[in-house]
């Protein structure tokens, strides 16, 4: 039996080339940012994160090839519910550890079970998505439904974004942010939208107000305001040229337009989260901004895409579900761009399928293969109307 890729490889091409067009550029440039930190943690080995992105890739799109090829759509609408509740669970475990001092590291964005540490946010964020666009698909025949789906999906999402917003303020905010989103498409009116805005805007004002006030156990909430006020005021070691946000613009102003060449990053030497956070600097500290204007366009044909899914999708909960996932990570896409740049505050956020692989890596998997499903699924609704429609039509009789 002769094997096809044809026959696995399914759903939208054109993302498919995205993301081998971006796994490509990932490897070169996770290879390159690591130099520095595999000489001071794995003794010289500079191929160790190499082959380490290259593990997390193809486990990705592994899992990719699962969801499309296995997993049908509507059972992300028949376990969004537990989806919710297991993230509430696992949310509020990494909450108590962080309290209690058992956290898996030192801001409680990671929870360590032993056999397995992972970001419990990561879980959140495609969870609540999913249920969203569960609640918003049953609810487009009135207002009044409308209007209780507005109270549900907010009530999640208070409780989710609150949760994650004690650890990882960023990701709460891209999640609130993609959340409002869909409400909005959803069909929600914007006066509930702006009341919700409004009060989170009044809440962080307030937090920011009194975070030099906080208990020792709430001490994390006090880097957010010291983030908000350095991104403000300046980072007083900016006179020195030593922080992150520092060496990303250097990294960019040594790029130029074309960069310095694959390989050949100095910047990279000593930032603390080159292969991370700051990657997209690097990216045009070697390559220049004329490649890295081309990464930016494949999050753009991406996001076009995604639209493209959306329109064709034949029932409202997948329609929901490619919205928000689409939303999700082009917002993240565009935050980490944002702050390598050095036009948005330093946040935690990594270049959605670039970044060195980690297990959030293997949830942004989860996303696109989700939106993949959806791109399958609408391709055989389709052929399966074309054949209706062959059957239904006789064919003409030759014969006068």
């Amino acid at each position: 039996m002769q094997f096809t890729p044809g026959k696995i490889i399914k759903g939208d091409k054109v993302i498919w080339i995205v993301l081998l067009l971006l796994s490509l550029l990932s490897i070169l440039i996770v290879y390159s940012s690591t130099g520095a930190l595999a000489y001071r943690r794995q003794g010289g080995a500079t191929w160790h994160y190499l082959v380490r992105q290259v593990i997390f890739l193809s486990t990705g799109f592994g899992i990719i090839l699962i969801l499309v090829n296995i997993i049908p759509v509507k059972l992300y609408a028949i376990i969004s519910r537990l989806a919710v509740y297991l993230s509430i669970g696992l949310l509020l475990l990494a909450f108590g550890m962080k309290i209690t001092g058992h956290a898996g590291d030192a801001t409680g964005r990671t929870l360590n079970l032993g056999f397995i540490s992972f970001q419990p946010a990561e879980v959140a964020k495609i969870s609540l998505i999913m249920f969203v666009a569960r609640v918003l698909s049953r609810a487009q025949k009135s207002k009044e439904e409308l209007f209780r789906a507005f109270k549900t999906s907010i009530f999640f999402t208070i409780i989710i974004c609150g949760l994650i917003f004690y650890s990882d303020f960023s990701t709460s905010a891209l999640l609130f942010v993609t959340i409002m989103s869909m409400l909005f498409i959803g069909r929600i009116p914007f006066k509930y939208l702006g009341m919700v805005i409004g009060a989170g805007i009044l809440l962080v004002t307030l937090i920011y107000l009194t975070a030099d006030y906080m208990p020792g156990k709430l001490s994390r909430v006090a880097t957010i305001k010291g983030r908000i006020e350095r991104f403000i005021h300046g980072d007083p070691n900016s006179e020195k040229g030593i922080t992150q946000a520092d060496y990303a613009k250097l990294a960019i102003y040594e790029g130029g337009m074309l960069g310095k060449g694959p390989g050949h990053s100095d910047v990279s030497n000593y930032m603390a989260s080159a292969y991370n956070d700051f990657i997209f600097a690097i990216i045009v500290e070697e390559y220049g901004l004329v490649i890295a204007g081309l990464i930016i366009f494949l999050y753009l044909i991406f996001f076009f895409r995604g639209v493209v899914i959306v329109r064709r999708a034949t029932r409202t909960f997948p329609a929901f579900l490619v919205t928000g996932l689409t939303l999700l990570l082009v917002y993240q896409a565009m935050i980490n761009i944002g702050v390598s740049a050095g036009v948005l505050p330093v946040t935690g956020q990594p270049l959605p399928w670039v970044s060195m692989g980690g297990t959030s890596m293997l949830f942004t998997s989860i996303a696109f293969g989700c939106i993949l499903s959806v791109s399958h699924n609408n391709q055989k609704n389709k052929e399966s109307q074309e054949q209706l429609v062959k059957v239904a039509t006789p064919d003409e009789d030759v014969i006068l």
